[in-house]
Formats: C-alpha cells, structure tokens, sequence
C-alpha cells in the first residue's frame, strides 16, 4: 500500500500544470526579514535592488560599511541593499538572527533591510537565490552582489572581491537608476 501511494503521489507531482512555477521576476518572491516577519519583494517593484549575501565573520565583513554607504547615497534616487546572511562559506555566519541584527547595526550602522539565514547554493536553496543565480551563476563565497533592475529582471552579477565603493559597480548602479 505505501509504494502505490508513493506512485500515486509521484504521478500527480508529474502531471502538467503542478509543476512549481519558477518565478518570471523578483517582486514575486516573500521572504521572512530577519525579524521572522514576512516582506514580499513586490514592495521593491520599480527600485534598483542589490542582493548580497553576507557574512558576520568573513574577510569580506567589512564591505557591510561601504553597502551602507551605497545604501545612504543612492536610496533617495531608488536604490535598496537587501542582504541575505548565509552560513555556506566557512561557516562564517554562525550567529542568531539577534546576534545577526546587533553586529551589523553595532559595527557597521546597518540600515538597509536584512533577511533570514538562507542557502544561496546546493540542495536546499532557497528560491530567492534560485531566481537570483538562474542566469548569473552561483555565488563562489560570501558577500557576492546580484544587481537587479526596477522591473525585477537581474541585471548583472559581482564577485566577493568588487568592493561596494568599485567604479564598476557604481558605474553598474548608475546606469540601472536611469
């Protein structure tokens, strides 16, 4: 009897139409802040949006002052950092979301909107990054930026070691706020 529900089961998640839909942009997704609420992407529709996955403990850490940074100087014209902590690399966010929350606001004055701990990678990725990566590749570690476009369509990727204060990614976020 189980292996007849098994197959049943495996038939019905094989007809057409129950396939999970990938999402077509951004603003489709929710997630939950690091807050444990739930924040639907939709909100963003029309800004630029910087996905970073970040990091407490990692070498790259520091770049959580020059997003900031983005953050303060492009907001008003349409930008917003989101940053999604994950603990893939080195496990160098092993903390709480508390202690997430209080690190970035104590070290780095972190304003921009943060997110639970997700996988970016592998098995277990949360559908966020499987929009984020579908076309622009996996993250190879940490505070690796996607650049997203007001209609939600990502428009280019950046390795870790391209600072926030790079002229090619500000370059990058200039002609996105167009």
């Amino acid at each position: 009897m189980h292996a007849v529900s098994t197959l049943v089961l495996l038939a019905t998640l094989a007809l057409p139409g129950t396939e999970r839909k990938a999402p077509m942009s951004l603003h489709e997704l929710t997630l939950h802040t690091l807050g444990g609420k739930p924040q639907s992407l939709g909100a963003y529709k029309g800004k630029v949006v910087l996905a970073v996955n970040v990091a407490s403990e990692c070498g790259f850490t520091p770049q959580y002052a020059g997003l900031q940074k983005l953050y303060t100087d492009y907001k008003d014209r349409g930008l917003v950092i989101l940053g999604f902590p994950c603990n893939q690399f080195g496990a160098q966010e092993p903390g709480s979301a508390a202690q997430i929350e209080s690190f970035c606001q104590a070290n780095y004055g972190v304003t921009f909107p943060l997110f639970e701990k997700l996988d970016v990678k592998g098995a277990k990725q949360a559908p966020v990054y499987q929009f984020l990566t579908a076309k622009h590749g996996e993250p190879a570690w940490n505070f690796h930026k996607y650049l997203v476009g007001r209609d939600g369509q990502v428009l280019q990727a950046f390795p870790s070691k391209v600072a926030p204060d790079s002229a090619e990614l500000k370059a990058a976020i200039e002609a996105a706020l167009k």
